[in-house]
């Protein structure tokens, strides 16, 4: 039995991606188990009946079934690159709590404006930029959301934004948010996101493979 934390992840799901960028920036090793979310493993399902992807299993037998638990716990264990600065933390967990409440729900009505005929596609953008707005007067500030280094707020909202801006990226890169702009593309190829987002075929039972630093 592997000494390794045991996660599993979907690529394209952005709690996922933050999930694994909090474990890549806090240099944690964990054994990756790709779902295919159509065919859930039952491995998955014994541990996290809701079976919601990110889930982290410790080799202590705990369960982390929140993308935001992985990311305390990884940077907990190691935070080289301050990640968790306690002058801004607070301003974190309140951008985060935005982000997931308000930013998500108009998120998902945009990206899937079809399945949500109350208001148009447009005006579910429209919705969603509020959020987006607060991110560019921000950005107007520092080099990253909180700070001139990468904090905690970045990792849990970048996935988020990057989401909405391939809804219609010649949208997205129309609008007037030249500074979002510039994170989110520098987020794109930054090497560490990059690493996050290698592409892993589903695990199957027998498989085992290593991810991060």
């Amino acid at each position: 039995m592997s000494s390794l934390a045991c996660l599993y992840s979907f690529r394209r799901c952005p709690y996922a991606m933050r999930a694994r960028l909090g474990l890549l920036f806090a240099e944690q090793q964990v054994e990756l188990r790709e779902v295919a979310l159509k065919n859930k493993p039952p491995q998955l399902l014994e541990i996290s009946p809701k079976a919601t992807v990110p889930v982290l299993q410790l080799n202590d037998g705990t369960v982390l079934e929140e993308s935001r638990e992985i990311m305390d716990w990884a940077l907990a264990q190691n935070d080289p690159h301050n990640l968790l600065n306690e002058s801004i933390r607070h301003a974190a967990n309140l951008l985060i709590d935005e982000n997931d409440n308000e930013f998500k729900y108009w998120l998902d009505r945009y990206k899937y404006a079809d399945r949500y005929s109350e208001l148009t596609e447009a005006k579910y953008r429209q919705k969603g930029e509020v959020f987006l707005q607060q991110l560019e007067s921000l950005l107007t500030k520092n080099t990253y959301l909180l700070c001139n280094s990468i904090s905690v707020a970045d990792i849990g909202v970048m996935p988020f934004v990057r989401q909405f801006a391939h809804v219609d990226r010649d949208v997205f890169y129309n609008l007037p948010y030249p500074n979002l702009q510039r994170w989110l593309n520098q987020w794109l190829q930054d090497s560490v996101f990059l690493q996050a987002m290698a592409k892993y075929s589903p695990w199957k039972e027998g498989d085992f493979l290593i991810f991060g630093n």
